[in-house]
């Protein structure tokens, strides 16, 4: 009975992140096709030196106000012994 009280206030969390992430999106003028478009470039320049697992990826903004952070949690398989480069 307490697992489901505990449920409920947890999708309610999630709600309000994901509604703060909007608006936080929202008031820097950040379009979703921007958000992918910077997270695709991250991930190129990681991958040079790291091999990652995409599905883990996690990127976020995070702050207040005053103050924005894009907040990345990249799961890394391995690093790299030399390093990729595009040529």
């Amino acid at each position: 009975m307490f697992g489901w009280f505990g449920r409920k206030e947890q999708s309610k969390d999630v709600a309000r992140d994901r509604l703060k992430l909007v608006l936080m999106q929202d008031r820097m003028a950040l379009a979703p096709h921007t958000m992918e478009q910077m997270k695709d470039a991250v991930i190129m320049a990681i991958s040079q030196f790291v091999e990652i697992d995409e599905k883990g990826l996690e990127f976020e903004w995070k702050g207040n106000e005053r103050s924005k952070a894009l907040v990345a949690n990249i799961p890394v398989r391995s690093v790299r012994r030399r390093v990729k480069t595009n040529d």
